[in-house]
């Protein structure tokens, strides 16, 4: 199957009821009763798993800045450009790294000593967090992505993340970002079906001051995940419908 832009494949999958995060969860959900979070060799604990990483299509909602839930500090620079750039994933590009958490797809965590790799079902992806005591190069080309460094704080692993491009967008909703965005993520599985999230989003060209949005992610482990194939000939691109 051939999967073109994000917003008609889930109206499709709503339709036909194809196996996507939201109509499989009644089917194989997470069993009711969770024991305690597993742990690697070391005694960290062990994110890997399947996961279902709850869609959002505007990070504001379930957000927060600084003074509280309200509306995103927008600059007068992110105003203009709400909605903008141009949507790579229509192209078949990269979502960018806050986006491709927001999909509606699954992702694998897979745990290493030296390092957290993040699996996306999405456009067949890939991250790597650096766990190994290393920090961000000096000169670091943009990157779609972002480049990626963890630390365990006791039992929640922080994630620091620079480096990014300008061709991508926070979310579907087009929350827009610069080459200064800085992100800081708080994983911590707090039981063994489930992990905490927390995102920081502080980018000084886009917003007055940082902001957070908070979630849970699911094990699903009857889950895995499926070939995505990005189509290129995307007619709501080429006709017209889309930017």
């Amino acid at each position: 199957m051939k999967i073109g832009y994000t917003g008609w494949i889930v109206a499709i999958a709503a339709t036909v009821g194809l196996l996507l995060p939201s109509t499989v969860t009644a089917q194989n959900p997470a069993p009711a009763t969770a024991g305690p979070a597993p742990r690697m060799p070391d005694g960290k604990p062990d994110l890997s798993g399947v996961w279902e990483a709850p869609f959002v299509h505007d990070m504001s909602k379930n957000g927060r800045n600084q003074q509280g839930a309200g509306p995103l500090p927008y600059t007068d620079w992110a105003k203009q450009h709400l909605g903008e750039p141009t949507d790579s994933q229509a192209h078949c590009l990269p979502p960018g790294y806050t986006r491709g958490l927001n999909a509606p797809f699954p992702i694998e965590i897979v745990q290493r000593p030296d390092r957290v790799v993040i699996l996306y079902e999405n456009n067949n992806l890939f991250h790597i967090i650096f766990t190994d005591g290393r920090g961000h190069p000096k000169d670091l080309d943009p990157l779609w992505s972002g480049h990626s460094i963890g630390k365990w704080e006791g039992d929640t692993l922080m994630v620091d993340t620079v480096g990014f491009n300008e061709k991508t967008v926070l979310d579907t909703r087009g929350n827009p970002h610069s080459d200064a965005l800085h992100v800081v993520e708080h994983f911590k599985r707090t039981d063994a079906n489930h992990i905490a999230y927390d995102i920081t989003i502080e980018d000084p060209k886009a917003y007055t001051q940082p902001w957070k949005n908070v979630r849970t992610f699911t094990l699903m482990p009857n889950w895995n995940l499926l070939e995505f194939s990005c189509e290129e000939n995307n007619k709501d691109v080429t006709e017209g419908h889309i930017k």
